[in-house]
């Protein structure tokens, strides 16, 4: 009668200790399901919807997507340091872009990735004035010195340009054209990515260019 009483006993423990492990991952998982912070969200991805994040402006506002949801917004990774950047903003090509269409209601977020004491690094009241001094009308220019936000957005190079729509999806992705030189001459016959990418979105149409290889500065993270 021992050899089997000892059995049971030891099979008896087995299944309360494995209801003990079981049981309360099964009662309560549900209960710790929550939306995945900013930090551990998946990268930018063409077509799927964009990652949700919140960064500060020069003047200290903080921006959310989130709240941007219902309009067009676009993301430009910037670096005045950069000789692929003074290309675009010296020639007034990115200033021009900048006020046709915030001027159609598209929120237009240049954002700083550069790390404290890498080029393209500034506080906010340089980086005022020198958006100032170039005319620049961004709808507001935003501090990512953490680089969290760039990195997020695989921001390769600047610049470096998204395009999100009322939805909140990422439709574009890339450089801003296809002349991928510092030549300001290039402008003229460039064929520019985003602003096709904004007048199809605006015309109800698919992007029919969606993904390009960005060409410029590397983004100089920390």
């Amino acid at each position: 009668m021992n050899g089997p009483s000892k059995v049971s006993q030891k099979l008896a423990a087995l299944v309360l200790l494995t209801a003990a492990i079981l049981v309360p991952n099964e009662l309560f998982a549900d209960r710790f399901v929550t939306a995945a912070p900013e930090s551990t969200q998946a990268s930018a991805v063409v077509g799927k919807a964009a990652p949700q994040f919140t960064l500060s402006d020069t003047s200290g506002k903080k921006w959310k997507l989130s709240d941007l949801k219902g309009k067009v917004v676009v993301l430009e990774w910037f670096n005045h340091g950069c000789p692929f950047v003074k290309k675009h903003y010296e020639s007034g090509n990115m200033q021009k872009l900048q006020k046709e269409y915030t001027g159609k209601g598209v929120t237009w977020l240049a954002i700083n990735s550069s790390a404290k004491g890498k080029q393209g690094y500034a506080e906010s009241a340089e980086h005022d004035k020198t958006f100032k001094d170039k005319g620049a009308a961004p709808s507001a220019v935003l501090i990512d010195d953490s680089g969290k936000v760039g990195r997020l957005y695989n921001a390769k190079t600047t610049p470096d340009m998204y395009v999100i729509d009322k939805k909140g999806v990422l439709l574009y992705a890339g450089a801003i054209d296809d002349k991928n030189g510092v030549e300001q001459s290039e402008i003229a016959t460039a064929k520019n990515y985003v602003k096709q990418a904004l007048d199809e979105l605006f015309a109800g149409k698919t992007v029919t260019v969606a993904e390009t290889k960005p060409y410029g500065c590397s983004v100089k993270y920390q």
